[in-house]
């Protein structure tokens, strides 16, 4: 049976992580701000991942916007920021209306005129993943948006891939899965579903159990691959 069904990582994977950062780092009077914005970023990203992890471990479970806060006061208070509360605000603000990457909404649309279902699937918050999506415009082309609120546990715990069967009717086999996240990626091949790990970076593929099937540079290219399977 051929994948008839597409599912997306939101953050990092149609969502631009460090535009946040990027963008604020622009406006007059951030020179601090602009001196150190890209570690900055990287160290947000990395705490908000972190933070999720600890979390499922623990069963200590709170809404991504939480982690999202905790991650960013680390990165800011380690770029001798934390005190910069306005600067804080506006990154948060900058986070709610993330770019999509630029091949992102043909992508989408690729999949939908081919007959695809396509859906996020993602640690976000129901409300930032709503507006993450308004703001980059491509709700139009997407079938739905799962969120890990309704499970309460982060990926990769199995139960948030049990997700995407509950609500579209499909086997693990009939599921095209997309992240830029190797973990992510490499927990949903265990899970069963065919994988593509957006490496945009170049990164070594992580040392776990399951290894994603494909690797790719950006996401121009998963309608074809999506045909094939």
């Amino acid at each position: 049976m051929p994948t008839t069904t597409c599912i997306f990582d939101a953050y990092g994977t149609l969502f631009d992580v460090a535009a946040a950062a990027r963008n604020a780092a622009t406006e007059p009077g951030r020179e601090k701000l602009a001196a150190v914005w890209p570690q900055l970023a990287e160290d947000w990203r990395l705490k908000q991942l972190q933070y999720t992890w600890l979390r499922a471990i623990t069963g200590d479970y709170c809404p991504f916007w939480q982690v999202t806060q905790d991650g960013l006061d680390w990165a800011m208070e380690r770029q001798g920021l934390g005190d910069d509360l306005e600067l804080r605000e506006r990154l948060l603000a900058l986070y709610w209306e993330l770019a999509a990457y630029k091949e992102v909404p043909a992508m989408l649309t690729r999949l939908k005129a081919a007959g695809r279902t396509t859906a996020i699937l993602s640690n976000g918050s129901p409300d930032m993943l709503d507006g993450a999506v308004t703001s980059a415009v491509i709700g139009d082309v997407l079938d739905d948006v799962l969120s890990v609120e309704s499970v309460g546990v982060f990926k990769p715990a199995r139960t948030v891939y049990d997700m995407v069967g509950e609500r579209f009717g499909t086997a693990p086999q009939d599921v095209l899965f997309v992240s830029s996240n190797g973990w992510d990626a490499a927990g949903a091949a265990q899970y069963g579903f065919h994988t593509v790990w957006v490496n945009r970076a170049g990164d070594p593929v992580d040392r776990l159990p399951a290894k994603p099937q494909h690797v790719l540079s950006d996401l121009t290219t998963i309608p074809d691959l999506a045909a094939t399977l």
